[in-house]
């Protein structure tokens, strides 16, 4: 059976609870509605079986449902971009004199991998203020500085250790990563923001995972913000199988030598068979939403928005869109 491609926590509980019927050992979950009415689940996976069955590093993992908006939806972006700013206040232990460093990850010159770069675009970047002219500053802001260090293709360097040698120069109490991800669910794609912090490995939605960017590699705090922009093809293939099977098995009368048929349908041999279907053609294909240029430049702008009022607490949106601007 080929290996179900998702970066979600939820989606990885979803699939181990589908297969064993029950929750996993170190596994707990919290859901809440906002004050704006917008989902947070909350997955925190406490000890290393829980890490092994979830096949992901122990940490707290906050996923934000987005509700459907337009591209000019300001209202609701905003809305969201509240509640990211504050999950991330749950797990951001800064004071003000502390430096935040933020990297958006991936790839600028390819759409669905380009909401890390994107994302850097709009961050209020504050630290070289605070060294050059801290008279002309409010004390209140925090020294932020920003960073997009392309990828391994591009630069010929692991971006990891292009992380690495800016932390060692610079000396941030904090990195904060943003990234896309893939999801296993296509009604994710584009609306799920996950916030974790546990680091990140990047290229790991689109199966190239390189050296992880973690406290464990770099010494200090790694906050990782991500949003599933692509999909497996195989699993679409294989989520609509499903769906007519399962129809199939309701219009046949049950014990008739079809609806046995039907029933005895092996899913392993089922997944197997689309991997060789697509694989000759295609390789392995991920897919995204045609309109992912406009959603990926708004989904940047919410994270973005969020991340700058975590950052700096003591400004108001409009004020923090007055700098940048």
């Amino acid at each position: 059976m080929y290996n179900i491609r998702t970066d979600l926590a939820v989606e990885a509980r979803e699939i181990y609870n589908s297969k064993h019927n029950r929750e996993s050992e170190g596994v707990h979950i919290e859901e809440k509605l906002s004050s704006t009415d917008i989902k947070v689940t909350k997955v925190m996976i406490n000890n290393e079986v829980g890490e092994k069955n979830m096949g992901k590093p122990m940490g707290t993992y906050i996923t934000i449902d987005i509700p459907e908006f337009t591209h000019y939806d300001s209202e609701t972006m905003n809305r969201v971009s509240k509640v990211l700013a504050d999950s991330l206040n749950d797990i951001i232990a800064l004071d003000r004199s502390m430096t935040a460093l933020v990297v958006g990850l991936g790839n600028w010159n390819v759409t669905p991998d380009a909401l890390g770069p994107k994302v850097i675009s709009k961050i209020m970047v504050t630290r070289h203020l605070k060294q050059l002219m801290p008279d002309s500053i409010d004390e209140g802001i925090r020294p932020v500085c920003a960073l997009s260090p392309g990828v391994l293709g591009l630069t010929g360097i692991e971006t990891s250790e292009i992380i690495k040698s800016v932390v060692e120069k610079v000396k941030p109490n904090l990195i904060i990563c943003v990234d896309a991800l893939a999801s296993r669910r296509l009604e994710r794609v584009n609306r799920t923001i996950q916030i974790g912090d546990s680091g990140i490995s990047p290229g790991s939605g689109v199966g190239n995972k390189r050296m992880e960017i973690s406290k464990r590699t770099l010494g200090i705090p790694v906050i990782a913000i991500g949003v599933p922009t692509v999909v497996d093809a195989a699993t679409i293939a294989s989520d609509s199988i499903d769906l007519v099977i399962d129809e199939m098995i309701k219009q046949s009368s049950s014990g008739s030598e079809f609806y046995n048929m039907i029933k005895s349908l092996d899913k392993n041999e089922k997944n197997r068979m689309i991997q060789d279907l697509l694989a000759p053609y295609v390789g392995e294909l991920v897919v995204t939403p045609k309109e992912v240029d406009t959603v990926v430049e708004s989904v940047s702008r919410i994270i973005a928005n969020g991340v700058n009022m975590a950052l700096q607490p003591e400004l108001e949106l409009e004020e923090i869109n007055q700098f940048l601007n």
